[in-house]
């Protein structure tokens, strides 16, 4: 069994291409803007494109200002162009309109104007505009097709945080279309992908896109050797249970406690130790990436297993410096200064993870979280569900954050296959009573995606023995199984994955049929030409050993306790291959139910200060 690999796949897959390929595409784009330029973003765009366009890279290209899009007037500058780089947002549109007229009724310094939609135009955008009376005020209006961000070497996030919510509530399915063209951008870089599995109605929405994709390509598809073996499709309603439990790995909670944004999370100074350059500064940013070796260890491991590796490394890095006592030659003092910088910056990355460490120590001992985490475990093993748990109706009772009072509640639900109407009927009158009227709607929400439902046939339970998803033995320091990551429950998608590697999802066609939406298989032609160097390649890797490389691409958003388990999946010698994690965002709990309406959620608890 392999143990300590921080990624699914460190090398098999170059992501830095898709990186290079955006980068390219949106330097060609503003390039058509001659002269001078301010940028002005749409907030939820600057994230993702400082992960592919540093701010230095853009001054090379005339960038010469960078502005936040706002309402009211644009702060002055003396550029030629403006460009408006923003997602195709009705709402977003009435701030771009309000710019323009501000711009118009200075006079002065000639400007031109420029749109550039994110990742398509939007002909409604388009109207809004032109109601607006500033369509006619741009030199020209482009879309920029990113729809796929590489956050690290093994993951990829479209970060459309509102695609679960789009596709069940609203029935607006504009974001699968994108995941599907997000697919073929990298069969277009890295090949065709040969075998594709998928289980749900958006997973068959997207292969079926696809399908139409390619034959409108007539052929012309590109000439490159396919990287990618498989591809598995995984719908968010396959698994509704466990982007709602409790993520007990260390990148998971640190995302449930402060919000994991693009890569990077915002602590409070003070608890990060001393900040010589940070003075007076009340929170300080903190990027999370396997650049950063410690975190790369410490990402999936159990929270219960964080202690004793820092640990470790503490006494490790102390006597790595104590050698400078020890050198007495010029070529041991040379040897020892030469180790000294990526000595400091290991010991300055192990006083970061220490605070987090501490900071996320502090929620996870609070009394309301180890009660949750009880209830919840009682919950999944099947017990004290067919009827109002106490803590459920002591945190009503108490007007605790909504988020964690329905959250609750569906799991519940799920693990009682629905909830018996007394329950049920008792839930909603105390939340509409306590939380206010208007969380009938996300009470009706919730029932319409399947979180919360009336008690119906038996599934849970028999998914839940066919695929073991309750281990009772779990080793949270050194695991055996992907149940570590909740502490027992094995997360429902991770165990479809990992039994279609093996023995493949024949051996659990029953247990499929259980679940909802239909299961797709389908088998993509490999151009003629390189179907020779592929058996050709396919042959020497099977006597070298070489495996396999499988992309997990989940619709409706995946939870980091869910990628760490497939991290862990990739390293055991039986699953025969090395995988990839695609998702169209990275949710929580709190994310996924904020969705669903109302202004119950946020962060599990406040910020420790």
């Amino acid at each position: 069994m392999a143990t300590g690999a921080a990624h699914l796949s460190s090398s098999k897959l170059n992501l830095g291409l898709l990186r290079d390929f955006y980068r390219r595409e949106f330097l060609e784009c503003i390039d058509k803007c001659l002269g001078t330029k301010a940028i002005v973003w749409d907030d939820g765009l600057t994230g993702p494109f400082g992960l592919i366009a540093e701010y230095s890279l853009l001054k090379d290209h005339e960038v010469e200002k960078m502005f936040p899009l706002r309402t009211g007037s644009l702060p002055p500058s003396n550029v030629q162009n403006i460009v408006f780089l923003t997602r195709p947002r009705l709402e977003l549109m009435e701030k771009i309109a309000q710019n323009l007229h501000h711009e118009e009724t200075k006079g002065g310094y000639k400007k031109e104007f420029h749109l550039i939609f994110v990742p398509r135009k939007s002909l409604l955008c388009e109207r809004k505009l032109k109601e607006k009376g500033v369509y006619g005020s741009f030199s020209t209006v482009e879309e920029f097709n990113m729809t796929l961000i590489p956050f690290d070497a093994d993951l990829l996030s479209m970060e459309m945080n509102d695609a679960f919510k789009e596709c069940y509530l609203e029935n607006d399915f504009t974001s699968m279309y994108y995941a599907a063209q997000s697919l073929m951008t990298l069969q277009a870089l890295y090949g065709t992908i040969q075998y594709i599995h998928g289980k749900g109605d958006c997973a068959k929405q997207v292969v079926d896109m696809m399908r139409r994709m390619r034959d409108e390509m007539g052929g012309r598809e590109p000439q490159v050797l396919p990287q990618i073996d498989t591809l598995l499709i995984l719908d968010r309603t396959v698994d509704l249970l466990t982007p709602l439990l409790y993520q007990l790995t260390y990148e998971g909670l640190i995302d449930e406690i402060f919000g994991i944004n693009n890569t990077s999370i915002k602590l409070p100074a003070e608890r990060l130790g001393p900040q010589p350059s940070q003075e007076g500064v009340e929170s300080k940013k903190v990027i999370l990436n396997s650049a950063d070796t410690l975190f790369a260890e410490l990402r999936d491991k159990n929270f219960n297993a964080v202690g004793s590796i820092v640990s470790k490394k503490a006494k490790l890095i102390t006597a790595e410096f104590g050698e400078r006592h020890a050198a007495k030659t010029i070529g041991e003092m040379k040897q020892f200064v030469s180790k000294l910088p990526h000595l400091q910056a290991t010991r300055q990355s192990l006083a970061t993870h220490t605070s987090i460490a501490e900071l996320v120590k502090e929620c996870t001992d609070a009394d309301d979280f180890i009660d949750a985490l009880r209830c919840q475990q009682e919950f999944i093993n099947g017990l004290e569900t067919d009827k109002v748990h106490p803590l459920v109706e002591e945190c009503i009772a108490k007007s605790e954050k909504l988020s964690k009072v329905l959250r609750l509640i569906c799991i519940q639900s799920i693990c009682n296959d629905g909830l018996k109407p007394k329950v049920m009927d008792f839930y909603k009158r105390e939340i509409i009573q306590t939380y206010g009227f208007e969380h009938i709607v996300t009470l009706n929400n919730l029932e319409k995606v399947g979180m919360l439902r009336p008690h119906g046939a038996r599934t849970y339970q028999v998914i839940r023995k066919s695929l073991k998803l309750i281990v009772e033995e779990v080793n949270e320091q050194n695991p055996t199984d992907i149940a570590y990551v909740y502490s027992g429950y094995a997360p429902l998608s991770v165990r479809l994955a990992q039994y279609l590697a093996r023995p493949g999802w024949r051996s659990i066609t029953e247990v499929l049929n259980l679940l909802p939406g239909p299961k797709v298989e389908e088998v993509q032609q490999i151009p003629a030409a390189l179907r020779k160097r592929r058996s050709s390649i396919s042959s020497s890797q099977s006597s070298t050993g070489e495996q396999k490389l499988t992309l997990i691409f989940f619709l409706g958003g995946v939870t980091f306790a869910e990628i760490a388990a497939l991290r862990f999946l990739a390293q055991q010698d039986d699953v025969g291959g090395e995988l990839i994690v695609a998702a169209t965002s990275i949710i929580t709990s709190d994310r996924l139910l904020d969705s669903m309406g109302g202004d119950c959620c946020g962060t599990m608890e406040e910020s420790p200060q």
